[in-house]
């Protein structure tokens, strides 16, 4: 039978909710974020060389691992849920998506994902900006909304299961927080103290740099019978102190002084504060709080480290490793309804360079153990067991 209704419908078509931000009313109150994650991120990861790269250290590897999925015991190269994170929309890439995740969790504390659904099933993923997303608390205290503001429109995604079925539209990752219950501590919060020390402290390098030959102090004039300049002469010396001893291209220029006039320096010098020292330690308490060794950063005056590998393996091993396995874990549990339920993500840690001499000295340990089957050897690599393998002598 011909059915007119279906040839009048508009075709179905996916794209992201926020990209128009269609303005909805709502019921419950938005409940703010409790400071200010702009100001933290102009602060720190616009104006701070160390937060800059200590995010991007974190985020770009995190990004680089690679994925397996697992459904059951199974493992696969290939799958649906593989695909979606490696396009997970037309804009970006599966690296640079993940980037955006990673730096949004490690500046605010907080990271917000949008699934849009076609046909029950996700077709694209977008990472939103916390600073734009507020939580609406139902009345058992649990989310039931998100609300993402821009430009003075907003969009709500409801929460809860009656109204979203199939999949719950937005994925909220958090930093945990002991005193909040819907947002995240982001490391930048943490650090936010040494963050400025070192912001004032490049500060005070470059006001020196620009006053270069004209520290704080004061000209002493010890003429006779207690004498004091003409105007003329006072004159004279101001003009000769701004326009030849004054800015960065007159820095180390020797301060001539005639007629008895003498320089006393009012204020402790930059090696009598240990200022370098107070700088290098805040960097490193910033590169403590992201999970980065200092030796990574160039950070001088660190010998935690016998060398840069073995700094590498560490940052892998205790930043890299569990931030990439908890995503995974989190993304999982988001989208196996999806996929059946089943299926979970894991993170390849044989394609991880710097795990290599981690991974060779596992399988040179295990292939010595002959009182091992083949599937504990199996299955202490990371791979699925195999039939017939549980002998011995397999």
């Amino acid at each position: 039978m011909f059915d007119l209704g279906k040839w009048l419908r508009a075709p179905e078509r996916k794209a992201s909710r926020t990209a128009q931000l269609v303005a909805l009313q709502s019921q419950g109150r938005a409940r703010w974020t409790p400071r200010d994650s702009t100001a933290l991120a102009r602060e720190g990861y616009m104006k701070n060389a160390v937060v800059h790269r200590a995010v991007r250290l974190v985020a770009e590897n995190v990004a680089g691992t690679s994925w397996l999925a697992y459904d059951g015991d199974a493992e696969h190269d290939s799958h649906p849920l593989l695909d979606l994170l490696a396009r997970p929309n037309p804009r970006q890439d599966g690296v640079t998506f993940l980037e955006s995740v990673v730096a949004h969790l490690q500046l605010a504390g907080n990271a917000y994902i949008e699934a849009v659904t076609l046909d029950a099933r996700p077709r694209e993923l977008h990472a939103l900006r916390p600073d734009r997303m507020r939580v609406v608390p139902g009345a058992d205290g649990w989310p039931e909304a998100y609300e993402y503001h821009v430009a003075g429109r907003s969009i709500r995604f409801v929460q809860e299961r009656e109204a979203a079925p199939d999949l719950p539209p937005i994925l909220h990752l958090t930093h945990f927080h002991p005193l909040d219950d819907h947002y995240g501590l982001a490391p930048l919060e943490a650090a936010a103290v040494a963050v400025d020390t070192h912001n004032a402290a490049a500060a005070w390098n470059k006001a020196l740099l620009d006053n270069a030959a004209r520290p704080s102090g004061a000209l002493v004039f010890s003429g006779a019978d207690n004498g004091v300049l003409s105007d003329q002469q006072f004159v004279r010396l101001k003009r000769e102190l701004e326009q030849e001893y004054r800015g960065a291209q007159n820095a180390g220029r020797p301060l001539l002084l005639e007629g008895g006039l003498e320089w006393k320096a009012m204020s402790l010098s930059p090696k009598d504060m240990d200022f370098m020292e107070a700088k290098h330690n805040a960097a490193r308490e910033i590169a403590l709080a992201f999970g980065v060794p200092p030796m990574l950063l160039g950070i001088p005056g660190d010998n935690t480290y016998a060398n840069y590998q073995e700094a590498n393996r560490a940052f892998f091993r205790g930043t890299v490793l569990p931030l990439a396995q908890r995503i995974g874990a989190a993304l999982s549990h988001w989208l196996a309804p999806a996929y059946g339920g089943s299926v979970r993500l894991a993170v390849d840690p044989d394609r991880i360079e710097a795990l290599a001499s981690d991974r060779a000295a596992l399988w040179a340990r295990v292939t010595a153990a002959p009182f091992l089957t083949l599937n504990e050897k199996r299955i202490a690599t990371d791979y699925a067991p195999v039939e017939g393998g549980n002998s011995v002598s397999a």
